[in-house]
Parts: structure tokens; sequence; C-alpha cells
């Protein structure tokens, strides 16, 4: 270690501090701050200096100063002395919460530095994590919170979206939730008064100040124990409770690397959130396979974040085509270098083959990987390839490690080489999937009733699968009940028991996706019975808001309905449940300018 001229720490003066040119008041400060610090640590250990760095240096305090506080730490130490400690509060501050191992800590939060930190020290030390999206409305968060039988939650005051500051915490406890963690958002301390019982992030990180250890020692656990809840709709109107193992990250990271090339150096963004299976795929994908995430903090519809990913010069882009749709509207990468990106990714919905071409040519034509999968699936089960032409809105391969099976109108699978649509069923070995739900029966949503091929009984998936005459995939929406808008997958049933009790002339609705002629994301349409249903004039206008209002509200404000259309009566089957799959085609073949 250079530089033994320097004073050991416990011998620095105040006079020494105002030597360097700091003003008499501020040098002050700074020696009790720099005292304290050494009190509590010694004068010469990697902890003395982390706290230094992290609670009294600060650019605008002259580097002469921040010289003499590393080279005294140091004096003595030897070769390779640390200037960064990861924090020890990544995983010891959960501890002090008294959880027995295994219990569940929820995140409400948006994807951001803090978040992903708690996500891993959650894992890291033995917990589950409970993944709750930053958008739901305060009943969806209470449903998850009992379904995951939560114990914690960590959450933020409030989320910025450009000017506006939107709740969240006010959400978390207008839910119920179990104790808080609170996180100020681009602030010091936080601006809200605290439920009793609920911790401030300082005074939660201020419980492990003591701690000596430079590195958590991760909680050994078997393989098929739980890492993290998610949730992802069912046609029941209720969220299945999906819980992902030790084996699910792997599932993440082997999609990562062999359909997406994602590698050491790698620079890889894709807006997404915690709460959706795309957050925790994003952490496992890039990070075990040596790539960093680069984490946006705002909207990624506008140039700033075109910016962004010039700036952090990204490697693999992962995007939804509502959010290619916005940028191509808005020309939003326009005078941005993009030239860094090797590769696309894409998920969530149904993509448009002309917006994916112009985002092609935003990066000189570099390949766009679609990738589709689920929840219970920790990842995808069809995707593309860099080892095959990729066409566009299109996958070329099933994913590695898994099978499909396009079922046919006997619904038996089709011969593989044989072009065809129906119902996608899937190999029911695939590493990393789901075994189990915490609401509901594995085997009877996944299993039961499914076709026997070769010997095994094959898995249910749920979308409607066109193979193509070239051996190419195109997916066509839903088979079952449950909808994707927005990337959203989400019930029929939830949908129509907001929208049945918001006129009281409404005696009945149906809620249906609609794929746009023109290719792209489902279109929501909403299907109404009037009372005294022979008079079908009704103001449209105002009801149509009026839907918008209560589902933003009630069930998640980025879902809108696309139009309405007034029947005096529902297709109904024998049974008499509501044929909405007979809606969706009649939607469909409906003239778009006048119906839709």
């Amino acid at each position: 270690m250079a530089n033994r001229n320097y004073k050991g720490l416990d011998s620095v003066t105040v006079a020494d501090v105002e030597a360097l040119g700091i003003p008499t008041e501020l040098a002050g400060i700074i020696y009790e701050k720099v005292s304290r610090i050494v009190g509590d640590y010694g004068a010469a250990t990697p902890q003395t200096w982390h706290c230094i760095s992290k609670e009294v240096l600060n650019p605008n305090i002259p580097f002469t100063f921040h010289q003499m506080m590393y080279y005294g730490c140091y004096k003595d130490f030897g070769p390779d002395p640390p200037a960064w400690l990861p924090d020890p509060a990544v995983a010891y501050a959960l501890e002090t919460l008294g959880l027995e191992k295994g219990s569940a800590i929820a995140i409400d939060m948006p994807m951001d530095v803090n978040s992903v930190v708690i996500y891993l020290a959650i894992v890291l030390a033995g917990y589950v994590v409970v993944s709750i999206a930053d958008s739901f409305a305060p009943s969806e968060i209470s449903t998850r919170l009992i379904l995951s039988k939560a114990k914690a939650i960590f959450t933020q005051d409030f989320i910025s979206r450009g000017d506006k500051k939107i709740p969240l915490y006010s959400r978390v406890v207008d839910a119920h939730s179990p104790m808080a963690i609170v996180i100020p958002n681009r602030a010091s301390s936080l601006s809200i008064e605290l439920r009793d019982g609920d911790i401030s992030w300082p005074d939660f990180l201020e419980r492990v100040k003591d701690s000596k250890g430079l590195e958590f020692v991760a909680v050994e656990q078997p393989i098929d124990a739980f890492t993290n809840i998610l949730f992802s709709s069912g046609t029941t109107g209720d969220p299945k409770a999906i819980p992902w193992t030790l084996l699910t990250p792997f599932k993440a990271a082997a999609d990562g690397w062999c359909h997406m090339d994602i590698k050491r150096g790698d620079v890889v963004a894709w807006p997404t959130n915690l709460g959706w299976m795309m957050g925790p795929w994003l952490v496992y994908a890039s990070l075990l396979n040596g790539a960093s995430i680069a984490l946006y903090n705002g909207s990624p519809l506008g140039s700033g974040f075109a910016k962004f990913v010039q700036d952090a010069k990204v490697t693999m882009l992962g995007v939804i085509p509502s959010i290619v749709r916005t940028w191509k509207a808005k020309n939003s990468p326009d005078g941005y270098d993009w030239s860094t990106i090797r590769c696309f990714g894409s998920t969530g919905e149904a993509s448009s083959v002309d917006e994916y071409l112009w985002l092609m040519g935003r990066a000189e034509y570099k390949p766009i990987i679609e990738y589709c999968g689920g929840t219970e699936i920790g990842g995808s089960f069809v995707s593309g390839s860099l080892l095959q032409p990729q066409s566009l809105a299109a996958f070329s391969t099933a994913v590695m490690g898994c099978s499909l099976h396009i079922l046919g109108d006997d619904g038996f699978p089709i011969p593989s080489d044989v072009p065809g649509i129906g119902e996608l069923a899937l190999g029911p070995l695939i590493f990393g999937a789901s075994s189990t739900l915490l609401n509901a029966d594995h085997n009877e949503v996944y299993f039961k009733g499914m076709p026997v091929f070769n010997g095994k009984v094959l898995r249910r998936h749920g979308d409607v699968f066109e193979r193509t005459s070239k051996g190419y995939y195109h997916a066509h929406g839903r088979a079952d009940d449950t909808m994707n808008l927005g990337g959203i997958k989400v019930s029929s049933l939830e949908i129509e028991r907001i929208c049945n009790v918001v006129d009281e002339n409404i005696l009945e609705t149906a809620a249906v996706g609609v794929p746009p002629a023109g290719g792209g994301p489902e279109k929501l349409v909403i299907a109404v019975v009037f009372k005294g249903s022979d008079k079908l004039e009704h103001d449209l206008v105002n009801l149509l808001i009026s839907f918008n209002t209560a589902l933003q509200r009630k069930l998640n404000p980025l879902f809108k309905v696309s139009s309405i259309v007034p029947l005096p009566s529902l297709p109904r089957t024998a049974t008499n449940k509501v044929m909405r799959r007979v809606l969706r085609q009649q939607f469909s073949q409906a003239d778009q300018g006048s119906r839709l």
C-alpha cells in the first residue's frame, strides 16, 4: 500500500480537515461523523472505509479529503485494499425481522436497483419472494398477500412518472398488508407518515450497522424449495399462485443463453416489473450468464429511454409490441445510436410484421427473437434462435428442452411435420416448470383431460398456435377464457365482475380479447346484454368511459376497453356456460370499422 505518509484515521484532527480548505463548521461536522464511524468499526477496517464512503464523502468535498480518508484507513492494510464492499444489509437486515425461514415476503415496487437487490437478498436469506405488480389496485394487492400468506412487504412511498407522483404505499395500506418496509422515492427521507409497525428503509438498514460481516452466507436449501410466488390469471376469476423453485432460475438462464445468446459482457435491458415473470426472468437470465442488467428509472415510451439504450450500450433489448408501436408513432429512437444491439427479444403479446420491420431498422437490422411462455413454465416453450433464419412475428423453434404438439380436431397431436392450427400442448417434462399450485390442483389445471402421446400425458397451456408449411409457428391467442391485454394475462370473469355492476341497466356482460385484422395485441371488447334486451339503444359512449374508469380503478390502470357490442343474449352451451370463443370469432370477422 503506497502513501504511508497519511495519518491513521484515529489520529486525524479537526485542524487536519480544515487544512484541506473545508470551512470550519463543515469540518467539525465531518470530523464528528468520521470519529463515530472509527469508534464503531475501528480506524483501519474495510467496513470503516465502506461507511465513510457512503455516509461522509460526496463530490462536493475536496478530493484531497477523499484521499486522506482512503489512504489513512488502509495505511497498513497491505496489497489490494477494497474500495467498494457489498452492503451486508443485501440480507442481514432481513434476519432482524424475526421471520421463520421459508416465510413469504412481498415486493410491490418499480423494478430498480433497490427492488432487484431486495429480491436477491430475500432468496439468498432463505425466504420466498411474493411478486406484486406496482400497478395493482388495493384489492388485487390484498388477494395476492392473502394467497401467499406474506409476512412482510417491501414497497415505496410514491412512483415517479414524469412530473407526477403516484401513491404506492397508500395502496399497500388500503390492502391491509402485513408489516411494510417503505423505501423513499429518490429522496433521503420519507415525506409520509407510516402506520404503526411499519419501518422506513433507513431504519431498516440501521438495524445492521454493527454487523462486522463482509459477506452473507447463503442459506442452503433443497432444489425444490420455493424462492418466488408469482401470479397468473386462471379461468375461475382468481389468480393462480405459482411457486418458482431453485430450479426455475436455471430455466430462465438457459433460455437466455440458448436463444438470445446472453453472455458475459452483455448489457441486457427489458422494460418490465418484478410483479410479472419477466422481471425475475431478467434478473436470472442476465446475472447467471455473466451479463449486466440495464435498469431505466422512468417510462420506456419516450426518447429518454432511447437515449438510455444508447448511453448504456445495450446489447440485448427486450420489448413488448405495444412499446414498439408507441416508439414508431413518436419516432422515439430518432437521432440515437443503437448499433451496439446484437438482438432484440419480444414477448407478452402478438407482434406486428410492419412494426417489427421498423424496429429492426433502428439497429441496422439485428434479429428479433420472439419468446412465448408462461409464469408456470419459468420461461418459454417456443422461441426464435440466432442459429436459424428469423421471420417477423413468428417463432422458429421449440425452446431447448421442450416439445410442442398442435392438437387436431380429434384432440390428438397432428404429425410434427404437417402444417396445421389448433390448441397447443406441451411435452410433460420441462426443466424448471411448475409442479404445484398454492390455490388449485396442478394436475387438474394442466393435465386432466389431455391426450396421451408416446406414453405420456401432454401438458395443457391454453394458446392456439399455427405451424406453417415452412416450419414456423404463429400464435393465435388463448384457447380458454383468459385473454392477454398489453402483455398482462387476465381472466374474462375478473373483468366481467366489475363491468356487470357499472350500470343498473346491465343484465350481464362477456369480456373477450379480439386480435386486430392487421395483427398486434388483443383488444378488449365487452359484449353487453341490457335489461329489456329488445331495446339495444343505449349511451354506449358514456358506458365505455364508465367501464374503463371502473376497470382501471379496481383491477389495473393499464386496461382499456376498445369497444362495446350490445347483444340481445349471450351464446351459451347446453350446460349454460358462456361461449366466449364464439363471440371472439364473431367479433374478429365483423367489419372492423363499424363494429370494433
